[in-house]
């Protein structure tokens, strides 16, 4: 199955890479992966993009009406 993610060129500084690999590593992470954390988190956090949809929701059964 082909990766549907978005592929770009991104410049850093030295010392923000160097950064970000460090607390990759710290983290058991690639540096893409580390990244991707980040940005996900922070556009999650400003309200941006939607929580994750929990698998389990969609198996729930519907509320029955209080009687």
């Amino acid at each position: 199955m082909a990766d549907k993610r978005k592929n770009f060129a991104l410049r850093l500084s030295p010392d923000l890479y160097a950064a970000l690999e460090r607390w990759a590593a710290d983290d058991l992470r690639s540096v893409n992966a580390q990244i991707e954390y980040l940005l996900t988190d922070a556009a999650r956090k400003s309200g941006r993009l939607r929580p994750p949809r929990d698998p389990d929701a969609s198996a729930e059964r519907p509320e029955e009406p209080e009687q």
